[in-house]
């Protein structure tokens, strides 16, 4: 039998290879529909109807004019582009030929944008999951600080960070400790405490970014509790035709006298494409209307490589390579650097290196197979100066101890595989299943240098002492994940009902070395080793936890415009490295984790309304997330041992807080977003969003639930000159606070944003983006911000401006 399945699917790929046949010229011209003036840029797709076959890809020129050859039969042109509703039409090709098409400018989103973090690519229409979709075009109309900055504009995202650099992103109340960042479908894996993995990302080179505002375990496994980041970034493309072309991008921002340049350049043909980019930014201090933020400077540059090749007909080979590294990052917030502390990353990074194989139309039922494979490294330096003091009486007099300098380090290397297939059941009726598994390797060091100063009753100082303490934060450990997933998808009642379930298992396997509180210790140049009463954290040890997730979404049809979705799972949570390793010593107690903790398990679920009308549309959704076996800080005892000198083999105890499976958390709330276009080309768009988090054991609020949001703006376009935006940001008083935290006021912020329709300047096109922020120089503070010290508002008034060059 094993023999006769061989010979099948060894049929079925020599079947995918190219076979000899006439090929025929279809040449298109596309045309606005208003002034039947031609549109470049557009991307033409040909496709068989009977979906076996090659697809055929060309973008148009400066004349609106795109080639294809093709062989003959039935197929399904596709034509979008930014700016213009989409074109389907279906055609049969037997000879040369040429074709007009005339698009028409679209105003609003009519949910046709085709998504791929589903784990196959779907309309934002046809999902029952609610997402935010936030393409390109975004990235340049706003300043773009940072990512963060613009996702924040979406309806139930939030921006936080411990900076203007180091921003990270919350969803409906969840934040990135129980997120799942992805970056072209690769995770990205690094320690939560410090909110950089969203900074080390080049804005310039995102095609898009889709968020799952819903649990997404079933498809991703441990930590899509609140959801799915995913960002993808720009990729090369197919032509029937060889071409060149590229952009080059300058910008400048005042509020931090941030400089940037992008430049990229894309080549390809029929069987290959390539493409190169790089940018670099350069920022000060921001300011604010209450003065300058210290220490919120940053540099930092991306390099980044992609390729595609066809080897075969039905066949696709893609690799890719990103370097992503900054310096002399300030970090003016951060909960790990508490009260007058002065911190900086000297040097952070992040490189990844992806390749996948993917073969389409293997046989009647098997659409496609795919096999992925990537490994990421991120760095972590960071440089700390305590600027505190600590003053210890002794019987002739005090000692002074004085932290210099403490240096963290964290090497965070993760490797990942996945294979999957696509199968189609029926005519409506798609099925994926699939295997994958990914695992993290945390490497830490600190090193602090300290000072101590013996003074006796006069307040003279008698001694001076310099110590080197080197330190394991976290012992080295690993996390490893292997799951097994499916998803099916079926239409029912002549497509009026999408239905999607899904389900997989995990086993999560952690595996640590034993740890430390000191590894080595330099008095005054002299090294003590080993060093007297070394604690041992943590013993060598290996644990298992097995968990499983699972989905239901259906949209039903209501009407021709509008749907009702409705998304139910099961999620869960495996505890970090970070949660099960942690070693806070604060002298008289310490910070503790476990590495027995099990799993965060959580239901939730999504009721949607949906209204796609060419004037008007409409995302609502009302969502609730109940969490068990949450883990939280609780009161408790560190029974160690010592390993070396006199005491050597002894235990003690003192007192901790250690994290633990005790806590049960409830999230609820709502949001929505909408764009009417009342007029010609002028849209009124407006959103909101508000979550409520409680944790049910304690009988207390959660933190960082970020307040009542909203948003309200109107965007008009003058055709072929310019278009501009309006919007007024709103956030209500936070007074639902956890212990620590402080309360926030309610604020509002006005924004202005513009762009110019492109200009042709001989060979290269100039578009013009600019606005400013916060107008009014309004002070307000963002709840989920966590920047320290006298100044620990947003900024302040910025204007920005960017100019991209194409050719």
């Amino acid at each position: 039998m094993k023999r006769f399945w061989f010979l099948h699917v060894l049929s079925a790929l020599l079947l995918s290879l190219p076979l000899s046949g006439q090929t025929f010229r279809f040449e298109g011209k596309i045309f606005d529909q208003t002034d039947n003036k031609a549109i470049e840029n557009v991307v033409a797709e040909l496709t068989p109807v009977d979906a076996i076959g090659s697809s055929y890809h060309a973008l148009t020129d400066r004349s609106g004019t795109f080639v294809l050859e093709c062989p003959g039969g039935d197929y399904r042109l596709s034509l979008q582009v930014l700016a213009y509703a989409p074109l389907v039409k279906e055609l049969t090709i037997g000879s040369d030929m040429q074709e007009e098409f005339h698009l028409s400018l679209q105003s609003i989103s009519l949910g046709e944008v085709e998504v791929s973090s589903f784990r196959i690519n779907r309309k934002v229409k046809d999902l029952p999951v609610p997402m935010a979709v936030v393409g390109s075009h975004s990235f340049r109309m706003q300043s773009a600080l940072s990512l963060s900055n613009v996702l924040a504009a979406e309806p139930g995202l939030a921006l936080g960070g411990d900076g203007v650099w180091a921003t990270s992103i919350n969803v409906r109340g969840m934040s990135e400790n129980r997120l799942v960042t992805m970056i072209d479908g690769n995770r990205v894996e690094t320690a939560s405490d410090l909110t950089a993995s969203m900074s080390l990302i080049d804005v310039n080179d995102v095609e898009r970014v889709e968020v799952m505002k819903a649990a997404q375990s079933s498809l991703y496994g441990t930590g899509a509790i609140g959801g799915i980041v995913n960002i993808i970034t720009k990729d090369g493309h197919f032509a029937d035709q060889p071409y060149v072309s590229g952009t080059l991008m300058s910008g400048y921002a005042s509020a931090n006298k941030q400089k940037s340049v992008h430049a990229a350049v894309n080549t390809g043909s029929k069987k290959w494409y390539l493409r190169l980019s790089g940018s670099t930014n350069d920022a000060d201090d921001i300011r604010t209307p209450e003065g300058i933020l210290p220490n919120s400077q940053f540099k930092s540059n991306n390099v980044a490589a992609k390729i595609g090749v066809k080897p075969f007909a039905n066949h696709l080979f893609k690799l890719q390579y990103q370097n992503n590294w900054a310096t002399d990052v300030g970090i003016p917030g951060g909960a790990a650097f508490p009260g007058p502390a002065e911190a900086r990353y000297t040097d952070i990074g992040r490189q990844l290196l992806a390749a996948s194989y993917e073969i389409k139309e293997i046989g009647e039922r098997l659409s496609s197979l795919e096999i992925r494979y990537f490994t990421q490294y991120i760095n972590r330096d960071v440089e700390m100066i305590p600027n505190a003091v600590t003053i210890l009486p002794l019987p002739s007099g005090e000692q002074h101890i004085t932290p210099e300098r403490i240096v963290p380090i964290g090497n965070h290397l993760t490797h990942g595989a996945q294979l999957q297939s696509n199968w189609d059941l029926g005519k409506h009726n798609n099925l994926i299943a699939g295997v994958d598994f990914w695992s993290r390797r945390l490497t830490t060091e600190r090193t602090k240098f300290i000072k101590v100063e013996v003074l006796n009753g006069s307040g003279a100082i008698v001694k001076t002492n310099e110590l080197e303490r080197g330190e394991t934060p976290i012992p080295e450990s690993t996390f490893g994940s292997a799951g097994a997933f499916m998803q099916d998808e079926i239409q029912l009642f002549d497509e009026k009902l999408r239905l999607i379930v899904g389900g997989r298992m995990d086993l999560i396997r952690v595996q640590n070395a034993t740890g430390y509180d000191i590894d080595y210790l330099v008095v005054n140049g002299v090294m003590n080793d080993p060093p007297p009463n070394q604690r041992i954290t943590f013993e060598e040890g290996m644990e298992y936890n097995i968990s499983w997730s699972a989905n239901a979404g259906l949209v039903q049809k209501l009407s021709a415009n509008t749907d009702l979705s409705f998304t139910l799972s099961r999620s869960f949570r495996a505890a970090s490295l970070e949660e099960r390793f942690k070693y806070i010593d604060l002298g008289n107690f310490v910070r503790l984790g476990d590495p027995g903790l099990q799993p965060e398990s959580a239901y939730s679920a999504d009721l949607g309304l949906r209204i796609w009308k060419t004037k008007f549309n409409l995302q609502a959704d009302a969502f609730v997330n109940s969490i068990s076996n949450m883990i939280v800080e609780t009161p408790g005892d560190f029974i160690y041992s010592i390993n070396t000198g006199l005491l050597e083999g002894s235990t003690d105890t003192i007192p901790a807080l250690i994290n633990a499976n005790v806590s049960k958390a409830l999230l609820y709330g709502f949001d929505f977003g909408m764009q009417y276009n009342i007029w010609s080309t002028l849209v009124v768009y407006a959103s909101g969003a508000y979550v409520r988090g409680l944790d049910t054991e304690a009988d207390a609020n959660l933190p960082r639930i970020p307040p009542l949001s909203g948003r309200l703006g109107m965007r008009y376009s003058f055709p072929r000159i310019v278009s501009a935006e309006f919007t007024v940001l709103a956030a209500s008083k936070q007074d639902k606070i956890a212990d620590g935290e402080t309360e926030t006021d309610g604020y509002t912020r006005f924004d202005l944003a513009m762009s110019s329709a492109p200009l042709r300047l001989g060979p290269t096109q100039l578009r013009i983006y600019a606005g400013i922020e916060n107008l009014a120089d309004r002070s307000y503070t963002n709840h989920l911000s966590t920047n320290r010290g006298s100044i620990s508002i947003e900024p302040g008034r910025n204007y920005y401006l960017r100019l991209i060059f194409s050719f």
